[in-house]
């Protein structure tokens, strides 16, 4: 009996024990949490208090407005909902763009910044009427909006840069908009919102004949994926155009035919201590830039395009009585091979003191 009772008087000691350590081992566990939550930042996860944490918008987008539209100046601003409950179809294709993800964002921390009629205009007069055109800033050729309206809306955000050239371009001149190269409501390529898949693709939807060009055996290496016209081109204008297209060419990224080249072709541009005239003056005197049937883009095959400056009577120490020619009864030795830049290898310039010749 007595061994019965000293076994209950310990398993009572024993559970008061586990309870006293328990509720230590709690409050140690809610103390630790509560100073873990205090090191976390703020959330709204766990809060009954709403709290803005989303980014605030990208410069750009911040600035975004509700464009102006001449043709329905007391139109009013409807809302992106309003404009979803007619053109789904429209929706689904912007929703993975630049703009849709930029505008969206943009929407979300400031309610003033609009997202369809950012580019659109207001639509509350397009809604009332759909099938007026003008109603709404379209961006296509029969949409009723005027091309200069069309461009105007894009350049309120992406003026500046590349684009301070538009005014007075050859495209701008023929009445291009910029939807006729971008398309922001589509993503078609991996930058730029442009119409077509990529740079050049868009570009020879117009220049078929340029396009044609780098079929030829020798050309620039854009069909390998090498390089884009944009390279060599600005297409919403040039830095200048002096009016001579032997040192100048349309829509040139630089001031200078030369230049543009050097981009690339830097042991090319010297100084050289012995200069080659045509080569400092232009390199369209002998190449042509886009693609030729000619080794290295030349425009005429060697000796006929040395023969344009040079004559081949005379040659190596005033020989008169020879025919100069390859083909001639008594053929100059060094003409046989038809080859200038056998001997004359640094044509382009040379640094060598016994070089006057570009022999070497």
């Amino acid at each position: 009996m007595d061994l019965r009772r000293l076994g209950v008087v310990l398993a009572a000691a024993l559970s008061s024990c586990a309870l006293v350590f328990g509720t230590l081992s709690t409050g140690l566990a809610q103390q630790q949490r509560s100073d873990i939550a205090k090191s976390l930042p703020a959330t709204n996860l766990s809060s009954d208090k709403p709290q803005n944490n989303l980014p605030a918008p990208a410069p750009g987008f911040a600035r975004a407005r509700v464009a102006h539209n001449p043709q329905a100046a007391d139109a009013k601003p409807v809302g992106e909902k309003t404009c979803i409950a007619c053109h789904q179809l429209e929706s689904d294709h912007f929703t993975h763009t630049l703009h849709a993800l930029g505008l969206h964002v943009a929407n979300r921390s400031d309610p003033d910044i609009p997202v369809c009629e950012a580019c659109h205009g207001p639509g509350s007069a397009h809604a009332q009427s759909p099938t007026t055109k003008g109603l709404i800033i379209g961006y296509t050729k029969n949409s009723g909006t005027p091309i200069e309206t069309q461009t105007s809306t894009c350049l309120t955000c992406h003026a500046g840069g590349p684009r301070d050239h538009w005014t007075g371009s050859v495209h701008q001149r023929n009445g291009l908009s910029c939807s006729d190269c971008h398309n922001p409501m589509s993503k078609f390529s991996i930058e730029g919102s442009m119409a077509k898949q990529s740079i050049n693709d868009t570009c020879s939807t117009c220049h078929k004949d340029i396009r044609a060009q780098f079929n030829r055996r020798s050309h620039m290496p854009l069909p390998e994926g090498q390089m884009s016209c944009d390279d060599c081109h600005n297409p919403h204008g040039a830095l200048t155009n002096n009016g001579n297209p032997m040192l100048n060419f349309p829509l040139s990224k630089t001031n200078t035919v030369n230049e543009t080249c050097w981009q690339c072709h830097a042991e090319k541009r010297g100084p050289f201590l012995w200069e080659h005239p045509p080569v400092r003056e232009s390199c369209l005197n002998c190449h042509t830039p886009h693609g030729s049937n000619q080794n290295t883009l030349l425009t005429l095959p060697v000796p006929a395009l040395c023969q344009q400056c040079h004559a081949s009577s005379a040659h190596a120490g005033g020989l008169q009585t020879r025919q100069g020619t390859a083909n001639g009864s008594r053929p100059e030795p060094q003409m046989i091979g038809r080859g200038c830049l056998t001997c004359h290898a640094n044509i382009h310039g040379s640094n060598a003191p016994s070089g006057p010749r570009f022999h070497e």
